[in-house]
């Protein structure tokens, strides 16, 4: 098994060359750009916005299903799209991403993600980077240097009312900081000027807030864990940045599992200029699938829909024992069919879920224990392994009612020794 999985990696590792590869005539791509500008038209006020590192996705799985991930939400790459999934994540994480974006332009980033009980904190940040050169009138270097965008998040989120039966409303924020630092440029004689560049850099402070909830909808399996869930969330409110504001927007996603292997993905945004609401760019949507085709290989792939810039992803996951290897090739209008452009790898380090599962396990056996002593009439036996069960996770609705069935059962049989004694 191990050597199949060694040679998916290989796999994986060398689909961008092989998409490269590819005879992608400059006529049909023009033709396919052209229809698709057709369609979704140019938005007039694009690009008014200020720190575009806070549109471009570090990558992971949530890249993989074309951004349609606000209700998702369930690996370290929630952080971007919905800051209340730390609080319903299984396992605790760490995950490192690089983005290949447009020619020189790259984006770092890292995650850390650990969730007590009903509360999720989490801790990230990313760097989007690329090389600055200016050249004089006659060519010779002026000034170098780079330009980058940097953003740091502190999340925490709280799951509240969760139970058996119901998984609960998870609520969350970010708080980010993001900083712009911009090289020093020279004047018209091909003089540097000190400090022009620190004019231009800013620091801008932001917050996210969402909400997540997961229920069971048409299921056709059996699972514990809910096949559907919904989600709202706002990013990137805060003050403008010299001027400019913040591409803040606001998402309704849903997402939807109608057999275990394959999970569907919608996300609807509606984009906010704080500063005048009539200059917001127009909304735009998402669609994302992923499909497990083994148990450690899985398939994804993603649309966003996004007016005059559509983009579609093709992206596969392995995990190996702890670790999870992601790789995403994206395509959009703004690049062409290159094999490294547009790749962005992830990967993630799952560090346990702090005994969860060990104590969802002892759980279960106390209940079945309680059932199976119930069914032979010893309600002591019964009642003391379903206390013993709600000790450990006093969510646990089954046991509840069992208690309240002896309860019953308590109360019609002192009822019956009652009329005994009247008799």
């Amino acid at each position: 098994m191990r050597g199949y999985k060694v040679r998916f990696i290989l796999l994986i590792l060398l689909l961008p060359r092989a998409l490269g590869a590819i005879d992608m005539n400059s006529d049909v791509y023009g033709s396919v750009s052209d229809y698709l500008l057709q369609v979704y038209g140019i938005d007039n006020n694009a690009g008014l916005t200020a720190l575009p590192v806070l549109n471009v996705p570090m990558g992971g799985r949530s890249e993989g299903m074309g951004t349609a991930f606000s209700a998702v939400a369930d690996d370290a790459s929630f952080i971007e799209w919905n800051p209340a999934g730390s609080s319903m994540l299984d396992k605790t994480e760490l995950a490192f991403f690089h983005n290949n974006w447009i020619a020189d332009t790259k984006v770092e980033g890292a995650v850390y993600s650990i969730r007590f009980d009903n509360l999720g904190l989490s801790a990230g940040g990313k760097w989007l980077y690329l090389p600055f050169t200016e050249y004089d009138q006659f060519g010779d270097r002026a000034s170098k240097g780079y330009y980058s965008e940097s953003v740091g998040i502190l999340n925490a989120s709280y799951n509240f009312f969760s139970g058996y039966y119901f998984s609960g409303l998870s609520v969350g924020a970010n708080l980010k900081g993001a900083f712009r630092s911009v090289p020093d440029y020279s004047n018209d004689r091909g003089s540097v000027i000190s400090g022009s560049g620190a004019q231009q850099s800013a620091f801008a402070p932001m917050a996210d807030l969402g909400a997540l909830t997961r229920f069971n909808l048409l299921k056709f399996y059996y699972a514990r864990e809910r096949n559907a869930s919904w989600a709202l969330v706002i990013r990137n409110m805060g003050p403008a940045v010299l001027g400019d504001p913040l591409p803040t927007v606001m998402t309704t996603g849903i997402s939807y599992k109608p057999i275990r292997p394959v999970l569907l993905s919608f996300d609807f945004s509606v984009p906010l200029n704080l500063q005048d609401p009539t200059l917001s760019e127009s909304p735009y949507w998402a669609v994302g699938c992923s499909v497990a085709t083994t148990q450690f290989l899985t398939m994804r792939t993603g649309l966003l829909a996004k007016t005059g810039n559509v983009r579609f992803t093709l992206g596969s996951a392995v995990a190996l024992d702890s670790i999870t290897l992601d790789i995403n090739y994206t395509l959009d209008l703004l690049t062409q069919l290159q094999p490294l452009n547009r790749v962005s790898l992830a990967v993630r380090f799952d560090l346990g879920d702090r005994g969860r599962a060990e104590k969802a396990a002892q759980v279960d056996s106390l209940y079945i224990k309680g059932l199976e002593a119930y069914a032979q009439g010893d309600l002591k036996e019964a009642q003391d392994s379903w206390v013993a069960a709600l000790k450990l996770d006093p969510t646990f609705d089954p046991a509840k009612e069992g208690l309240n069935a002896l309860q019953g059962a308590n109360k019609l049989e002192e009822k019956i020794k009652q009329i005994q004694k009247i008799e």
